[in-house]
Formats: C-alpha cells, structure tokens, sequence
C-alpha cells in the first residue's frame, strides 16, 4: 500500500468514526442532557462559523493547493508564501469581523421577540474566535495536504473535537458546567486542535516564515481572482447544505427549537449518504484517468454502477430508517420529534435523489466544462434560498426540508440534462426500476409489519426482515454484479 492509498484507507475510518461519534452526541447524549434550543444553537453557530471562515478567507485554502508548488523551494522559505498567506488570512478576516460586528444590532433586532433569542444575545460574540479558529486550522490544513500529511488534521476535526462535545455535554450532565462552559470547552477545543497542529507541521521543517518575494506580490490580483472563484464555488455548495438551516433561524418565530430538531433530522438522514461518499471518493481518481485517456465508455460504465449502487444501498437504509421510527423516537427521548417525523421522510428523500444521480458533478467538474459546475452550483443557492424564504414562513420546517429536496432534484437533473446532451451518457436503467419495486416492497413491508412492545427487539426484527427480503431480491434480480460476486464468494464459504 503506497503513501496515497494508506492516508485514504486512514482518512476513510476517520471519517466513518467521526460520523458515528458525532450521531452519538447529537442523537444521544444531546438529546438527554441539554434542550432543543441548545442544540439547535449548537448547530447554528457550527454551521455559521464554517460559513463565516470561508468567506473570510476568500479561497485561502483553495489558493495554497494550487499556488505553492510553483513557488516551493528547498530552502523551506518558498518566497515568503507563509508569511503572504497569514497576512491573507488576518486581513479579510478582519474585514469580515469589522462587519459582523457592525452589523450586530440589526442582526440581534431580528431576533428579538424569538423564542430562545437570549442565546444569541448571550453568545453573539463567542462566533467571532469560533471562526477565527476554524480559518487558521483550515489554512493550517492546505499546508499540510501540500507535503502529504492529512491524516492528522482529518484526525483532529473529525474525532477530536467530537470528543471534546461529547466531555462537555457530560461534564452538564455532572452539574460541573452550565451551557456557558460547554460552549468555551468547544471554543477552546478549536484552539487546542490548531496548536496540536501546528506543532505537527512545525515538527517537520517544511515551512519558514520570510519576507515576501516580489514575484509573489505581483500574482496578489490572479490569487484574489482565484480566490473569489473558489469560495464562491465552494461556499456555494456548503450553502446548499446550510441555508435552510440559517433561514429557518431567521424566518421563524422558534428559531433554535426548528434547528435543533430539522438539524437532528439532518444528522441522521445524513447516514443514508455515507456509503455513496465512499464510493465517490473510490471513483474520483477513476474519472479523472478517464478523461485523460478520453475513455467516454469507461466514464458512462461507472457513472451508470454509481447510480446503481449508490440508489440501492440509500434506498435501504432510508427504509430501515422510516420503518423504524418508533425506534428514532424513543433514541431521541423529547416528544417534540414525533409531531415532525415527516420532515425526516422529506429530507431523505432529497439525498436519495441526490444519491441516485452518481457522480455526476465529479463527471463535470473534471472535465473541460468545469467552470459550468459552479454556475450550476450558484443557480442551486439561488433556488434553495427563493424556495426557503417562499416555503419556510408558510410550512416552517417542512418549508425547508420541501425546499432541500427541490433543490437537490433540480441540480441534479440539470447536471443529468448537461451530461446526456454534451456527451450522450446517462446512468438510468432497468436495474433503477427494480431497485424502485423493491424500495417499495419493503418499504410497505417495514410499515406493516406487527409491532412488538420492546422498541429495541421490534427494530431488530424488523430491521431483518427488511435485510433478508431486500437481499434476496438485490442478488435474484442481479441488480449489481460486484454485489453479486461478494455473495457467492459468502456462499461458496458458507458450502
């Protein structure tokens, strides 16, 4: 296994254990230890921190990737690069703060009157470090990525500050901290991973900070070009995934009791897209040697075996999930869940459609017409953000899930339209409509099937049932040949 492939290997089980501590926090020990309002700022300020960092940044990280290697040099000064990237940084950062904070009384005039508004008055101000530490790690990132070393960091996002939610939420449960306290735990959280990471990175002597060449000065206009066009492209996807969260915070008379339940919802619809990241990122490399070669036919074999399984596996999971829902409700403990469960059904719907289109940004975005990917993208925020402030005042927080799902089915279909026009290809087939049959088999056979009293044993039951039946048809049907294969290398060894 070379360099590449074992930092792929280790980033994947970061990711994966990430995700699974990260579900743990949200949908247990939140849950039962601080209320909704609270988890729902939790949220908000998450996802605003990362909004507010890369806007702050204006493509800082994006900037580092493609422009160091040109001026990399064995003296480990690279023309000052260091030193013109944390002035990059604390410059725009500064210019976004100054405006946050101008802006801090309109923004809190909004608010008032909301229920759960104080937290905002409270903790206005505790976004401004929060941000500030999400920038610096992310520049702190793209330094490491540049010499090969992005294990750590993944490390450090992805578990570690997990792991320091899940002491705070525990440390409220022992009366040794109020909401106030797991707040600058989290903060401080931030701060420790970025000098966790910059001793890493010190450690190895790639980087000195020097004066700035003159040669580097000069590109300050093509980097602020590049800059604007990657955060633009980037923040505008991190948009699609956020917005319905931020406007359901400032369209709403319950802003953070909204986002705390569609944000929990969320997190757990999020898992029906985890095996479709993984493949995706398993195909990248795939893509990106096809279009080298211009192999159209190797692009369309995969972009058609994406789909496939990508739709197959989220179809069952979103199955499992809605059919288990007394199972959800009684994880989730508040009652506040129940009334909203369709919310839940909606939003997973949006990443199966999502799901089901492949890879089909991937497809555009490596090739020549990858300037196109963010006009699509920015069109996407555009929509979502219309189709919130339309539906979110009339439909609260279905407004937003309706709006996610309008969304997500509209990208994608302009993204299938571009790709069967530009290239003829296209990943649709018989297998999809098996794959619908059975979704809708055992979706009804989740549904109505007896239930037992104990949750627990009704949802492994249950949960079985749906497995065996799903399989059983996956492999007769011959839905997908890899999938095939790993069964009969299961019975061979089972004979």
């Amino acid at each position: 296994m070379n360099l590449l492939q074992k930092q792929g290997f280790l980033n994947s089980l970061i990711l994966y254990a990430g995700v699974a501590l990260g579900f743990f926090n949200l949908i247990i020990l939140f849950q039962r230890i601080i209320s909704i309002e609270e988890i729902g700022f939790f949220i908000l300020i998450g996802t605003l921190s990362q909004l507010y960092a890369q806007f702050a940044g204006l493509g800082v990280t994006n900037i580092i990737l493609k422009y160091f290697p040109y001026y990399r040099t064995d003296d480990k000064k690279h023309g000052g690069f260091i030193t013109f990237v944390s002035i990059w940084s604390l410059v725009f950062f500064t210019f976004f703060t100054i405006l946050f904070v101008v802006f801090k009384n309109p923004i809190l005039d909004h608010y008032k009157g909301k229920q759960g508004a104080v937290l905002l008055q409270q903790y206005f101000y505790y976004l401004i470090p929060l941000s500030f530490f999400t920038l610096v790690f992310a520049v702190l990132e793209g330094m490491a990525l540049t010499v090969f070393k992005n294990v750590l960091s993944s490390f450090l996002r992805e578990v570690v500050l997990r792991l320091f939610s899940t002491i705070g939420v525990l440390l409220i449960a022992l009366k040794l901290l109020n909401y106030n306290g797991f707040l600058l735990v989290y903060i401080i959280a931030n701060a420790a991973v970025i000098v966790t990471l910059f001793i890493y990175i010190a450690k190895g002597n790639h980087f000195k900070f020097s004066k700035v060449s003159n040669d580097l000065k000069a590109q300050k206009k093509a980097f602020l070009s590049y800059g604007l066009f990657t955060v633009l492209s980037n923040s505008s996807f991190v948009m699609i995934q956020n917005l319905d969260t931020i406007m359901l915070s400032a369209l709403t008379k319950k802003p953070f009791l909204y986002v705390g339940i569609y944000g929990t919802f969320f997190a757990i619809a999020v898992v029906i897209s985890m095996p479709a990241k993984a493949l995706s990122r398993t195909s990248l490399q795939i893509i990106a040697q096809s279009w080298a070669n211009n192999d159209l036919a190797k692009i369309g074999k995969i972009y058609y075996k994406t789909s496939v399984v990508q739709m197959l596996i989220g179809c069952l999971l979103f199955v499992g999930l809605v059919s288990n829902k007394p199972f959800i409700i009684t994880l989730l403990t508040k009652h506040d869940y129940k009334s909203y469960f369709d919310v839940f059904i909606v939003v997973g719907v949006a990443f199966l459609v999502d799901m089901t289109g492949g890879i089909n940004g991937y497809i555009i975005n490596m090739s020549k017409y990858y300037r196109l990917t963010t006009v699509f993208i920015v069109s996407a925020v555009v929509l979502c953000g219309v189709s919130n402030w339309i539906l979110i005042p009339r439909f609260n927080m279905m407004g937003a899930a309706l709006a996610y799902l309008i969304t997500m089915f509209v990208l994608n279909f302009v993204y299938w339209l571009f790709i069967k026009i530009k290239f003829d290809l296209q990943p649709f087939g018989k297998k999809h409509f098996y794959i619908l049959l059975m979704f809708g088999g055992c979706l009804l056979i989740g549904l109505y099937l007896p239930h037992i009293a104990n949750v627990y044993l009704d949802m492994i039951y249950r949960s079985l049932i749906i497995g065996v039946v799903y399989a059983f048809f996956t492999y007769i049907l011959k839905i997908s040949e890899d999938i095939n294969l790993i069964f009969d290398r299961i019975l061979k060894r089972g004979n």
